[in-house]
């Protein structure tokens, strides 16, 4: 296959991969939310983690030697570990729809999820019993194709070096393919270049999905880059997905790949205060044509979608006015 024209999907959303729904669920007293990835049937799933802090669960069954190789549904959610019972609720919503991996008389939905910290961003976390596992279920209940981004899900609390934090997407269509990115920006460093209006992720952006401002003009890259004050725990935490036809190698592959987008993204980015972590669904709906050239073209396809995805969270925040930190748009327009 030939790389030709990279446009987006009719939505510009992870959904524009065809079987597939977001759900998202919050609470806007705790300033933090989740967000589900679910399929109408179970995807082939796998991970790449680069950042040196990550939380998560069930990671170590993605690796392309292990027994099961797909997965029911894929997790996101604030709260740090706290965080991780959102899995729960969703596994126990799944396991009583029929849904997950036969053993024996039993059914066990695969729910791998990973989170991000946003217990220091000015909600009242003094909950008397873990809030994740009902968010969790209630994000699966809301699952569509159509869905915000910004201030929702695993995206409401999120905040990064000087500005709100959110929850992006992005879609691209690659010759018979179509990639889609899900990521919920939590990250200890920038997503502007300084103290100006233009995104890092500039020159990746189509058709204005953050802005149409450009690059920086004129901008000094070896200025040491601001990171958060006194809130050094972090994340960014992504899905890049596709409908081809992969194998679990060849979708760690395209996870891996994905990092680069959150690198040129994001400065700095996979520091050792992030968890840094990429999840790869793929639905097999398109076999591939070229064993070789489509996994290397669909991952780069996936660092592009990752790139806008992050700069699209972050241009999306809204403020709830009690904010640490001001919104893109607050400072910006």
């Amino acid at each position: 296959m030939t790389l030709g024209a990279i446009h987006p999907g009719p939505r510009n959303l992870i959904t524009d991969v065809k079987g597939l729904r977001v759900g998202q669920a919050q609470d806007d007293h705790i300033k933090s939310g989740v967000t589900v990835l679910i399929g109408d049937a179970p995807f082939i799933a796998a991970v790449h983690v680069m950042g040196g802090a990550p939380g998560t669960r069930e990671t170590d069954l993605l690796a392309p030697d292990k027994t099961v190789q797909h997965a029911d549904a894929l997790v996101l959610s604030g709260g740090s570990a706290f965080g991780l019972d959102a899995a729960s609720g969703v596994a126990d919503a799944l396991r009583a729809q029929g849904r997950g991996f036969a053993v024996g008389d039993q059914t066990v939905p695969i729910v791998p999820a990973a989170i991000l910290f946003d217990l220091i961003n000015g909600g009242n976390k003094n909950w008397a019993q873990n809030p994740y596992k009902q968010l969790g279920a209630e994000a699966l209940a809301n699952a569509d194709a159509g869905f915000s981004l910004g201030s929702v899900g695993a995206g409401t609390g999120a905040l990064i070096a000087d500005l709100k934090g959110g929850l992006g997407s992005a879609s691209a269509r690659v010759g018979p393919y179509t990639v889609g990115v899900l990521v919920a920006v939590n990250a200890l460093g920038r997503v502007t270049m300084g103290d100006t209006k233009h995104f890092w992720a500039a020159p990746f952006e189509m058709a204005g999905e953050f802005g149409a401002h450009g690059p920086a003009p004129s901008f000094d890259p070896h200025t040491r880059p601001p990171i958060k004050g006194g809130d050094t725990r972090n994340t960014t935490i992504a899905i890049v997905a596709t409908d081809a036809a992969l194998t679990q190698a060849q979708a760690t592959r395209m996870a891996t790949a994905a990092h680069d987008g959150m690198a040129r993204a994001i400065y700095p980015s996979h520091t050792p205060m992030d968890g840094d972590l990429v999840f790869a669904a793929a639905t097999g709906a398109q076999p591939l044509v070229d064993q070789n050239t489509d996994p290397l073209l669909l991952g780069h396809a996936a660092a592009l979608c990752l790139s806008r995805a992050i700069a699209r969270g972050v241009y999306e925040a809204t403020s709830t006015g009690t904010d640490p930190l001001p919104t893109y748009r607050a400072r910006h327009t």
